[in-house]
């Protein structure tokens, strides 16, 4: 193998690495963004989870992020405004990205 295919797999590595994990962050965060829609809701316990897992799901309607801002703003309708939304969401990215990067590689003691 030459230097080059040495250079290309570890960029390649690298490239599906860091796409893990945005996609890590991002279904972390969503789940947090869900569980603090919840509470505002009323929902609690497993009813809360369940939002949250509907939260989860609608980020799988497009690429982005706008289709979970939609349902937030649509269901928590007059308890949360657009940039209480949007703040939160990156509040909870932020959260979600530093919790990742603090959690051990696999296989590591």
């Amino acid at each position: 193998m030459t230097t080059f295919d040495d250079r290309k797999n570890a960029f390649e590595n690298k490239f599906a690495h860091d796409a893990e994990m945005q996609f890590r962050a991002h279904a972390r965060s969503n789940k947090m963004l869900g569980l603090w829609a919840a509470q505002l809701l009323g929902k609690t316990g497993a009813e809360a989870e369940a939002y949250a897992m509907e939260v989860l799901k609608a980020d799988f309607a497009e690429v982005g992020q706008e289709d979970v801002f939609r349902k937030l703003s649509k269901d928590l309708d007059y308890r949360a405004d657009e940039l209480t939304i949007r703040a939160k969401m990156a509040e909870f990215l932020g959260q979600a990205k530093a919790q990742i990067m603090d959690e051990k590689p696999e296989g590591r003691g």
